[in-house]
């Protein structure tokens, strides 16, 4: 009971002192891991992929990534200075790097590391379409949505420990596992992941707006990619993402807000 007692005050007290303000949305969220840990490790972890793999420089694509990625940083840091958040990319080592490879992927790690896959290219189509998916990827970064995963990742490992000390019963300590597994990843893990993306969907509009690119285009953009993957997905509930059709129909509603909120930074054409 002690050792019990122990997990739990130790789990209340971590959550007490490892909170941190989400710029975008005025919450607290997680923050276990702090980015003065996490940004080092992302960086060694960027510069040792970039080792690894083919990074294509000097050509018209990857002249694109960069210049598209730098109008999306300062959109970023315009926003964050306009709303009180001076000085919140301080520690933010921007870099953006196409590399070839067909996946049609692309990703942010924590910092501002982006990597973009040449695979991706045909289905953004147009400047403004990459600008939508630099937009996303560089949102999770700037919301520390990385930091935030992790951390429900630790206290998710907590709550099993905890399940499995104070559980004596080997059948009821199966059936727990098993259950506590399921359920944590349907009704915690796999929602939270899904709210990620829907924040960074709507982070990454007003981004690409700012910059001065045409947010519709977001919507034209996921039409592609459901194109693109034949229409094949797991059901909504058992997948990270929010489904193809959802974004779009999310992403049409907020077009309106994202050109309202360029406006205030004097952004009123947008490019596509």
């Amino acid at each position: 009971m002690k050792y019990k007692n122990s997990i739990i005050a130790i789990g209340a007290l971590a959550l007490f002192l490892s909170c941190s303000t989400n710029p975008f949305t005025g919450q607290k969220t997680l923050a276990l891991v702090p980015n003065s840990q996490l940004f080092p490790t992302a960086f060694a972890q960027y510069d040792q992929f970039l080792n690894e793999n083919k990074v294509i420089k000097n050509t018209k694509d990857a002249d694109m990534v960069r210049r598209v990625g730098q109008k999306i940083a300062v959109a970023a840091e315009r926003w964050l200075d306009a709303n009180g958040f001076q000085g919140y990319l301080k520690d933010y080592k921007w870099e953006y790097n196409l590399v070839d490879d067909k996946t049609v992927n692309a990703w942010c790690m924590p910092g501002g590391k982006i990597v973009v896959y040449s695979g991706i290219l045909p289905v953004a189509q147009n400047e403004a379409g990459l600008a939508a998916i630099m937009g996303h990827e560089v949102s999770h970064a700037l919301a520390n949505h990385g930091q935030q995963r992790m951390s429900a990742g630790m206290l998710q490992q907590v709550g099993a420990l905890a399940g499995n000390v104070v559980i004596n019963d080997p059948e009821t300590l199966s059936l727990f596992n098993q259950a506590y597994g399921v359920g944590t990843n349907l009704g915690v893990m796999l929602p939270f992941s899904r709210s990620h993306e829907s924040q960074a969907d709507e982070i990454g509009l007003y981004l690409m707006a700012i910059a001065g690119y045409e947010p519709l285009e977001a919507a034209n953009l996921w039409r592609r990619m459901n194109a693109q993957s034949g229409g094949q997905a797991p059901p909504e509930f058992l997948s990270t993402h929010p489904a193809n059709e959802t974004r779009i129909k999310n992403i049409e509603s907020l077009v309106p807000k994202a050109k309202l909120e360029a406006n205030k930074f004097g952004t009123t054409t947008f490019k596509n």
